[in-house]
Parts: structure tokens; sequence; C-alpha cells
């Protein structure tokens, strides 16, 4: 156990934040009050429980922040999100600034009150949905330029202006502009994809501005162990107050996306928090954190929820099957979840086959509280010294015994 408790003071409003390259002098700016705090670390493994601080209220960490890419997870409203125990969103920064336009959202006086969501937010950069554009963008040193899906106007974005669009929101963490790959891609596309993302990283710090969120630095390099390495290295020097893994969970196998984990999260900041992107899946997340990751974000249960496909205790139903009809059981007796306590299984399915709107609520409602109730275990897992037993009953009761293999190891 930690003697007392680790904590990372990363930056307070009284205080200031101290970003340290180096080669280079000192840069100081004040900066929104966030914090990390390690709590226990797991004997077994490098899990840890922790907690992030921010002007909006903490989160507990390992955490899952569900992903409401418009300002809104789809169906929910926030006090839904509250009472299923959702402690922080996700929020998109290339849709909302396409619409209704970052400015907009500001002078309404930010994204949290815009949205009535009182708790922590993450900004993505857009990054990820720019790339995915394809022959809609093309890509510079200076930055992207990329025409919106909504009505083909074209758009230029910088990594200065990302953090500028992000500041505007009011967000708690930002993200730095980067490139997600596609997988596979050859390494000789990869290098310089990397190197200038790293670049483009150095800027949006050198842009900060005080009272700025957090500014999370975004670790690429595709699935080759030296450029990733190098792409962690670079930006642990300039120094950020947390660090994202980005550009897995995009096709490659579930192996390689491990590996690419067990290169790069001990190169990382102990006393910094670390963000998987876009992933996963329960077991995804349960290996990631027996490797040191903190927290993570993924549309998977929600769009789950909408597509008919349930998360329970003993694996994945399909509530649309003929053998639900008449099951008059809810989804998962062992649920406790809004849905599970008043609805069974034959009217979830006959609402999805209704196409009613209600069928997407309740579906969310159940998925994402099985993901919260997911981590809470985890977290008394970890805190509890039991890391290790509680992935062996989970994959035991979800039939993935052969499926998945931790990457268990001490922590001394």
């Amino acid at each position: 156990m930690v003697q007392g408790r680790q904590a990372c003071l990363v930056s307070e409003k009284i205080r200031l934040f101290t970003v340290t390259n180096h080669r280079h002098e000192s840069r100081i700016c004040e900066v929104m009050a966030f914090r990390f705090e390690i709590i226990k670390k797991d004997s077994s493994s490098q899990a840890r429980l922790g907690r992030v601080n921010t002007d909006h209220g903490s989160f507990s960490t390992p955490a899952f922040l569900p992903v409401g890419t418009q300002g809104s997870v789809k169906s929910l409203t926030p006090e839904e999100l509250v009472e299923i125990g959702v402690e922080a969103i996700l929020g998109n920064t290339y849709h909302l600034y396409l619409r209704p336009g970052h400015e907009t959202i500001g002078r309404l006086g930010g994204l949290h009150i815009f949205t009535h969501w009182e708790k922590p937010i993450l900004t993505d950069s857009g990054g990820f949905q720019i790339f995915s554009l394809g022959s809609l963008r093309k890509i510079s040193e200076e930055g992207v330029t990329f025409q919106s899906h909504l009505d083909g106007s074209s758009h230029f974005l910088t990594p200065e202006k990302v953090v500028e669009i992000q500041r505007v929101l009011g967000t708690d963490i930002a993200m730095v502009l980067d490139e997600c790959v596609p997988y596979p891609s050859p390494y000789e596309y990869v290098k310089p994809s990397m190197e200038r993302t790293s670049r483009w990283a150095s800027r949006s710090l050198q842009s900060r501005r005080e009272n700025d969120p957090a500014l999370f630095a975004i670790v690429q390099g595709g699935v080759h162990r030296d450029l990733r390495e190098e792409s962690a290295r670079a930006l642990v020097e300039m120094g950020f107050q947390g660090y994202a893994i980005g550009g897995l969970s995009v096709g490659e196998p579930k192996s390689m996306m491990m590996d690419v984990l067990k290169w790069t999260t001990p190169l990382l900041p102990k006393d910094a928090p670390r963000y998987l992107m876009g992933v996963g899946t329960p077991e995804d997340m349960i290996n990631a954190v027996s490797l040191g990751i903190d927290f993570f974000d993924c549309v998977l249960p929600t769009r789950n929820a909408r597509n008919g496909t349930l998360f329970t205790s003993s694996g994945k139903i399909s509530i649309k099957q003929a053998r639900y009809a008449e099951d008059g059981r809810p989804i998962d007796e062992t649920c406790a979840c809004y849905t599970c306590r008043h609805y069974s299984r034959a009217y979830l399915r006959h609402l999805y086959l209704a196409k009613e709107i209600l069928s997407s609520r309740l579906n969310t409602i159940h998925n994402l509280y099985y993901y919260m109730n997911l981590l809470v275990k985890m977290r008394e897992a970890i805190r509890e010294g039991r890391l290790l037993e509680f992935y062996q009953s989970h994959t035991s009761s979800q039939g993935l015994e052969t499926e998945c293999s931790p990457p268990f190891q001490s922590n001394g």
C-alpha cells in the first residue's frame, strides 16, 4: 500500500503550474484547478486506484467516460447519467465546433451550462474524426484543412486553434491535436506522422493561457515499438498534465493492442493520469487497468444499446432474438439498474422491434449502469488487493477464460 496518499498536485488556481522542458527554461502559467492523486497501488499488477479533481468536481479512477459527442450522451438526460453513477463525460471538439459552434456555446456560458452537466468534461481534440474524413482532409505541418461532413464547407484547424476551441467550450480536460493513423499503415507513413503529432503537441503547450483546461498529450506511433517509445519520451519531456494513448482499437489484433500498452505505459509519468482513448470492451479495460491505465472512453455501451446488444453478468445478449419474445425476466437478474428493476426482456424486445425511442433509452440506461458498476467493482478490487481474483471471476462468468490473458505482474 502507498504510504499516506501519493498525490500529483498538477495545478491549483492559487498556485502556478510549471511546464518543464529539460532543454529550455521553464514556462509558467496559471491554469484551471486540476489534481491527480494515487490512493492505492495493486500488488499484483500496475493498476492504480486514484482520483482526478477539477473545477467541476472529481471522478474516481479507474474510470469510464460515456461519450457525449455533441454535448449529449444519446437518449439520456444529465440527471439520469448521475443516477447511473456517471462522474465525467466526453465531448467532441470537431462536432461542437461545426455545430452549434464553439463561440455560440461560449456566449451561452460554456459547455457545462449549455448541456446542464455540472460534473467534469473531457473533450477530444477531434483528430480522430478529422482524419476519418479521408479524401475530405489535407494535412500540412501547419494544421489540417478539411470539408465539413455536414455541408461541405471548408475549415482549417491548427494545434493552437484546437486549444482555443476547447478553452472557449470551458472543458476541464483538453486534448492536443493529433493524427490517428489507420491500421495497418506502413512504417514510412507512421514515423513522420508521429513526429508531426509531437511537434503539434509542443505548439499546443506553447499556446496555453491562464485558467486554461488541463492539457493532455496523445502518444501515437501505430503498432511500431520504437515509434511508440519515441513519441512517449518526447511528450513526457515537454511536460503535460496527463497523457493519452491514441491510435488503438482501430482494427489491430487485441494482442497487439496489449503489446503497445506494455511498451508505452511504463514510459509515462507514474504521478500523472493515463487515458486510453476509444477503448473499449470490459475485458480490454481490465487488461489495460492492470497495465496502469486510469480511464477510458468508448461508444460501445451506448451504440450497442441502440443496436439491441446488452451486457450482462453472464455475457452479452441480443434482445431482438425470438427466444426473448415471452421472457418475463429482466435483462440481468443480478442488476439493480432502473431498466432491470421495472422491465422484462419480452417488453424490451417488443420496443426494439417496434423501433420505439424508449428502447434506446432503457437499453442505454442498462448498458451504462453495467459499465459503471464494473468500474466500481474494479476499484474495490484494487483497494482490497484482489484485482487478479476479480479478473479471473469476470472472465469465467463471461466464458472468456481462453480469449484474453492478463499481464499481471508485481508492482514492486
